[in-house]
């Protein structure tokens, strides 16, 4: 739209343009995959000592072109937040947050002289220092590919070995320290609010027609390469803490099943594919046939080296109806845990 008007004696014509980051998005340029293959995916293609799976389709070319969606400038944090009380997958150990050190604790035990005053800390300074217990599978995490195991001799992506690679102090290969930063092109796949519902009630499947349906509802394009984050509105209740354990686990189990995994590695290209539960696949009961509790996990993290992302805040995105954005993740690099944990990736548009 034009318009014109005069300043200062000059002709001067306006041009209103719609705010960048919420237009329909344009369909992605191609990136040329390394490795992928249209319906086949990846696999353990990269070598025998590969511990980074599709991962390693991330470059500099790929990075560039996905800084180039930030238009505004505008983060938003996906991570949500953790204490000793949040809900947590029922195979995941509570987690104990614990003041290690004190103010007073500090003065009155004496150990470390240089915090008392006649030792010349006239000022009286002291810190605050914390014991942690937790999962490394709690909150917003990434799961690493050594998290998933299978077959009697209990291996992983690529191979690897419990016998090899296990270990008493942590796995000795596919670490979640090995988990390169995640600088990809985000897609926001919105299937709760494709369905007109403020949360998916427990036990959804999310289906490849879900999927497409949403997609098509936002007018966003996947494209070879994509971060691929599907909002099922369980996070929603999460409020400050995660503390509504029974509100939460009425809709946490919503999720895909093999077919959604498949159509988006194989025939989308997805490097990464999350969700805002706490597991990423509806596997209440396990799906017939599948021999296994969690298939996905196995599909994704086993046989194609797909990290999977979970209990990524959507909410905040959904609303503002932004669909498609930088999506930047790192992980603790705490070396043998089996997930990057209580993250804060990021959403720039």
């Amino acid at each position: 739209m034009r318009k014109s008007r005069i300043i200062d004696g000059v002709l001067v014509i306006l041009i209103a343009c719609a705010p960048a980051g919420l237009s329909p998005a344009q369909d992605p340029a191609p990136s040329t995959p390394k490795a992928w293959e249209n319906g086949i995916g990846w696999g353990w293609v990269w070598g025998a000592d590969d511990e980074v799976g599709a991962l390693n389709e991330i470059d500099p070319a790929s990075v560039k072109k996905a800084v180039q969606l930030v238009r505004r400038g505008e983060i938003r944090d996906l991570g949500i937040v953790y204490d000793r009380g949040s809900y947590k997958w029922p195979g995941h150990s509570p987690g104990e947050i614990l003041t290690f050190r004190s103010p007073e604790g500090e003065r009155r035990q004496g150990d470390n002289g240089f915090v008392l005053p006649e030792n010349g800390n006239t000022s009286l300074t002291t810190w605050h220092s914390c014991a942690l217990f937790i999962n490394d599978n709690v909150a917003t995490q990434i799961d690493g590919l050594a998290h998933a195991v299978v077959g009697e001799d209990n291996h992983w992506y690529n191979g690897f070995k419990e016998s090899a690679w296990g270990g008493d102090f942590g796995v000795r290969k596919a670490g979640a320290e090995t988990i390169p930063p995640v600088v990809a092109r985000g897609v926001l796949i919105d299937v709760a609010g494709y369905k007109g519902v403020e949360a998916l009630p427990a036990r959804t499947v999310v289906s490849v027609e879900d999927l497409k349906g949403a997609l098509g509802k936002q007018g966003t394009k996947l494209a070879f390469g994509d971060v691929v984050l599907i909002r099922t509105g369980t996070l929603r209740y999460w409020g400050e803490s995660g503390a509504d354990h029974t509100k939460i686990a009425e809709h946490d189990s919503a999720g895909i099943q093999l077919p959604a995994a498949k159509w988006l590695v194989e025939e989308m290209g997805a490097i990464m594919i999350g969700s805002d539960t706490s597991g990423l696949e509806m596997n209440q009961p396990p799906p017939s046939g599948s021999g296994s509790f969690m298939p996905v996990h196995v599909y994704l993290l086993i046989e194609q080296g797909v990290h999977i992302a979970e209990f990524h805040n959507l909410e905040a995105l959904a609303a503002e109806k932004i669909y498609e954005f930088l999506y930047i993740g790192v992980t603790n690099k705490i070396k043998g845990t089996t997930a990057g944990f209580t993250m804060r990736p990021l959403a720039i548009f």
